[in-house]
Protein backbone atom coordinates (compact mmCIF):
# COMPACT_ATOMS: atom_id res chain seq x y z
CA UNK A 1 0.00 0.00 0.00
CA UNK A 2 0.87 3.70 -0.28
CA UNK A 3 -0.10 5.74 2.04
CA UNK A 4 -0.37 10.16 0.51
CA UNK A 5 -0.87 12.72 2.55
CA UNK A 6 -1.77 16.53 0.80
CA UNK A 7 -1.25 19.82 2.62
CA UNK A 8 -0.60 23.31 2.05
CA UNK A 9 -4.34 24.62 0.28
CA UNK A 10 -6.01 27.45 1.84
CA UNK A 11 -7.62 30.51 0.77
CA UNK A 12 -5.80 32.88 -1.85
CA UNK A 13 -6.95 35.89 -3.83
CA UNK A 14 -7.27 35.66 -7.98
CA UNK A 15 -4.01 36.49 -9.08
CA UNK A 16 -2.20 35.04 -5.70
CA UNK A 17 -0.05 31.53 -5.11
CA UNK A 18 0.09 28.24 -3.55
CA UNK A 19 2.02 25.48 -3.39
CA UNK A 20 0.49 21.97 -2.13
CA UNK A 21 2.99 19.44 -0.73
CA UNK A 22 2.06 15.64 -1.08
CA UNK A 23 3.79 13.23 1.18
CA UNK A 24 4.05 9.41 -0.09
CA UNK A 25 4.85 6.47 2.38
CA UNK A 26 4.86 2.85 1.96
CA UNK A 27 5.54 1.28 -0.80
CA UNK A 28 5.99 4.23 -2.83
CA UNK A 29 7.67 2.07 -5.64
CA UNK A 30 4.43 1.07 -6.22
CA UNK A 31 3.72 4.21 -8.12
CA UNK A 32 5.85 5.34 -11.02
CA UNK A 33 3.66 8.09 -11.70
CA UNK A 34 2.25 10.85 -8.93
CA UNK A 35 -0.57 13.02 -10.12
CA UNK A 36 -2.77 15.83 -8.79
CA UNK A 37 -6.12 16.30 -9.31
CA UNK A 38 -8.65 18.06 -8.61
CA UNK A 39 -12.73 18.03 -7.78
CA UNK A 40 -14.98 21.16 -7.96
CA UNK A 41 -18.64 21.16 -6.32
CA UNK A 42 -20.79 19.22 -8.56
CA UNK A 43 -18.19 18.01 -10.91
CA UNK A 44 -16.16 15.18 -11.93
CA UNK A 45 -12.84 14.95 -10.78
CA UNK A 46 -10.42 15.80 -13.51
CA UNK A 47 -6.29 15.68 -14.42
CA UNK A 48 -4.26 18.19 -13.09
CA UNK A 49 -0.82 17.11 -13.60
CA UNK A 50 1.41 14.22 -13.47
CA UNK A 51 5.71 13.21 -12.82
CA UNK A 52 7.13 10.15 -13.49
CA UNK A 53 9.25 8.83 -10.72
CA UNK A 54 12.20 9.72 -12.69
CA UNK A 55 10.86 13.41 -12.93
CA UNK A 56 12.43 13.28 -16.72
CA UNK A 57 8.55 12.92 -17.46
CA UNK A 58 5.76 15.60 -16.91
CA UNK A 59 2.75 16.36 -18.37
CA UNK A 60 -0.32 19.13 -17.64
CA UNK A 61 -4.02 19.72 -18.45
CA UNK A 62 -4.22 22.50 -20.75
CA UNK A 63 -6.35 24.50 -18.21
CA UNK A 64 -3.27 25.29 -16.14
CA UNK A 65 -0.19 24.86 -18.09
CA UNK A 66 2.14 27.92 -17.99
CA UNK A 67 0.46 28.83 -14.14
CA UNK A 68 0.91 25.24 -12.56
CA UNK A 69 4.62 23.55 -11.86
CA UNK A 70 4.71 19.97 -10.27
CA UNK A 71 8.07 18.84 -8.89
CA UNK A 72 9.42 15.77 -6.84
CA UNK A 73 11.98 15.19 -4.49
CA UNK A 74 13.06 11.80 -4.29
CA UNK A 75 14.57 11.68 -0.84
CA UNK A 76 11.46 13.11 0.85
CA UNK A 77 9.30 10.98 -1.17
CA UNK A 78 7.19 14.08 -1.63
CA UNK A 79 5.37 15.86 -4.99
CA UNK A 80 4.52 19.24 -4.99
CA UNK A 81 2.20 21.90 -7.35
CA UNK A 82 3.50 25.18 -7.32
CA UNK A 83 -0.01 27.03 -8.35
CA UNK A 84 0.71 30.41 -10.06
CA UNK A 85 -1.95 32.87 -11.00
CA UNK A 86 -4.75 31.42 -9.30
CA UNK A 87 -8.71 32.08 -10.70
CA UNK A 88 -11.34 31.15 -9.15
CA UNK A 89 -12.02 28.69 -11.21
CA UNK A 90 -9.07 26.61 -9.71
CA UNK A 91 -11.02 26.24 -6.70
CA UNK A 92 -11.16 22.61 -5.85
CA UNK A 93 -10.55 19.84 -3.59
CA UNK A 94 -6.91 19.13 -4.54
CA UNK A 95 -6.25 14.85 -4.25
CA UNK A 96 -2.50 13.61 -4.68
CA UNK A 97 -2.85 10.06 -6.59
CA UNK A 98 -0.36 7.10 -7.26
CA UNK A 99 -0.42 5.21 -10.56
CA UNK A 100 2.01 3.51 -12.47
CA UNK A 101 0.04 3.55 -16.01
CA UNK A 102 2.12 4.99 -18.09
CA UNK A 103 1.59 8.84 -19.06
CA UNK A 104 -2.13 8.57 -17.91
CA UNK A 105 -4.80 11.20 -16.85
CA UNK A 106 -7.15 8.93 -15.91
CA UNK A 107 -8.12 9.29 -12.39
CA UNK A 108 -9.57 5.09 -12.52
CA UNK A 109 -5.29 4.89 -13.63
CA UNK A 110 -4.12 6.36 -9.97
CA UNK A 111 -4.89 3.36 -6.93
CA UNK A 112 -3.63 5.41 -4.65
CA UNK A 113 -5.32 8.62 -3.23
CA UNK A 114 -4.95 10.95 -0.59
CA UNK A 115 -7.94 12.77 1.25
CA UNK A 116 -7.35 16.41 -0.11
CA UNK A 117 -6.74 19.82 0.42
CA UNK A 118 -9.43 22.36 -0.53
CA UNK A 119 -8.24 25.48 -2.07
CA UNK A 120 -10.45 27.99 -2.67
CA UNK A 121 -9.47 31.06 -4.86
CA UNK A 122 -11.61 34.03 -4.45
CA UNK A 123 -12.26 37.21 -7.11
Amino acid sequence: QVQLVESGGGLVQAGGSLRLSCAASGRTFSSSFMGWFRQAPGKEREFVAAVGWSGSLIYYADSVKGRFTISKENMKNTVYLQMNSLNPDDTAVYYCAGGSSWRSSRPADFPYWGQGTQVTVSS
